[in-house]
């Protein structure tokens, strides 16, 4: 690939032309498995992995903001069509399609070797970067000295394949190029998921309720009529709303207009189906975040008080109210609700043990559904059972480091792009507490967005 130096940085040939539509490849890949998945076998398995790898190639050869479509468009459907393949073939507890999106990941990060050069200025954004890897690595020592050979290979795979692709974006895109694509990709992504996630709350179909009854997910409902937290296309209620919420965020401040309300409607509805709050609770602190900045007050307001509206309705409308109603209501219990309770429990249950896991147990992959098996809830518990109290400590520290840095970076410049990303940040420091947001595709969401900031002019960047 063509490196050309613009304005002090390095960017390929691809991005200096407008980027294909990467979303377009990758969504033919998964509409090809979504009607041969389930007559393929095992064979699908590895069949679309590779298909995740031609598609990664192909974008990636048009540009970086192709790429990253294609990628979140992987991300979104990937764990659909191992349900359909799963369903046809026997459930796979590996989840070995789910690693295709990840592998695509890595193709461009080869380029990694030729980017880094020691006479530029060392971009502060890849600080964070740095750490969390040094954190990685040491809970891949952990495991591998416990002879856990495939905990490591997927821990290392789910947590820094994120950072290593972070790495590139922070090195080569264009902040505003990326958020345009992302826009883009979610224009495709939020509408079929939006409709799937809420043909599935009404009539779960046989490859989801087959799969429900597998996997070791305690919080996905049960596999009949109303009485799913929907998932929609993705693997987890979690992984949805997080998708979906990042998605309505970006799509309603870089993008306006009657078309957009359409395409946003059905993933709004099914991002109250989820019934996840933590994914709620971001997007109000996001728009908290961006009725600070003159840029995006007025449109901050505007959609707050539309949210507002449309909670309403939903908790009017026969077959959800209740489900939705009686999950807004649980945001008021504070510390009398269960979660609240069990995430208290986990802390103590750690601190309990006779070395309080000072030194960490590196990854594991445990079924929470089993006897005895504590859930790990939140980035704090997750960084405090994988590497210790030292090392869970500094990979936290590196997490704050990126969303202060994003946030630094909307003070400082304050356009809407800028808030946008500050505000993805804020939203993610929420989660941090609740929610694993480093790992596999939820590691991509967090990592993509929050190293976007621009860099200080103090450097001697100018902007084009």
């Amino acid at each position: 690939m063509t490196l050309l130096r613009v304005d002090g940085r390095l960017r390929s040939e691809g991005q200096d032309r407008t980027h294909m539509s990467g979303w377009m490849p990758a969504l033919a890949l998964i509409a090809v498995f979504a009607v041969i998945g389930g007559y393929t076998g095992s064979l699908g398995r590895p069949l679309f992995v590779v298909g995740c790898i031609a598609v990664s190639i192909l974008t990636w050869r048009k540009g970086i903001a192709s790429h990253f479509q294609a990628s979140l468009v992987l991300f979104a459907f990937a764990p659909f069509i191992r349900r359909i393949i799963d369903n046809g073939a026997g459930y796979d507890e590996l989840g070995l399609v789910l690693i295709g999106p990840l592998i695509a990941l890595l193709i461009p990060t080869i380029e990694l070797r030729h980017l880094i050069n020691q006479k530029e200025p060392f971009d502060s954004r890849m600080g964070p970067l740095v750490l969390v890897c040094a954190c990685i690595v040491y809970a891949g020592i952990l495991s591998l000295l416990q002879g856990k050979i495939n905990d490591t290979a997927s821990g290392l795979l789910k947590w820094m394949t994120p950072v290593l692709y972070a790495a590139v974006l922070t090195l080569r895109a264009d902040r505003d190029e990326i958020l345009d694509a992302a826009v883009r990709a979610f224009f495709v992504i939020l509408p079929l998921t939006g409709l799937y996630g809420i043909l599935q709350y009404v009539d779960p179909q046989a490859w989801d309720r087959y799969w429900m009854e597998f996997a070791p997910i305690l919080s996905i409902g049960q596999p009949v009529p109303y009485g799913v937290r929907v998932f929609s296309t993705m693997n987890s209620p979690a992984s949805f709303a997080s998708f979906t919420a990042a998605g309505l965020l970006l799509f309603a401040f870089l993008r306006s207009g009657w078309l957009s309300f359409l395409v946003t409607a059905p993933s709004m509805l099914a991002l109250l189906l989820s019934l996840y709050r933590t994914a709620w609770l971001s997007l109000i602190l996001a728009l908290v975040f961006c009725l600070l900045f003159a840029s995006t007050r007025l449109k901050a307001q505007a959609i707050a008080v539309g949210l507002v509206i449309a909670g309403a309705v939903a908790v009017t409308i026969p077959p959800f109210s209740d489900v939705i109603g009686d999950r807004l209501a649980t945001l008021g219990q504070g510390s009398q609700d269960g979660s609240f309770q069990e995430r208290l429990v986990q802390y103590y249950t750690l601190w309990m043990l006779p070395d309080s896991s000072l030194v960490g147990n590196g990854f594991t992959v445990t079924d929470v559904g089993s006897a005895g098996q504590m859930p790990i809830d939140g980035m704090i518990i997750a960084c405090w059972v994988t590497m210790g109290i030292v090392g869970g400590i500094l990979c936290l520290c590196s997490l704050v480091w990126a969303i202060s840095g994003a946030v630094a970076g909307a003070v400082r410049e304050r356009s809407r792009q800028a808030v946008m990303v500050g505000a993805m940040a804020m939203g993610s420091l929420l989660q941090i507490p609740l929610a694993n947001i480093t790992a596999a595709e939820a590691g991509f969401l967090f990592w993509s967005f929050v190293v976007l900031a621009p860099r200080l002019r103090a450097q001697g960047e100018a902007r084009s």
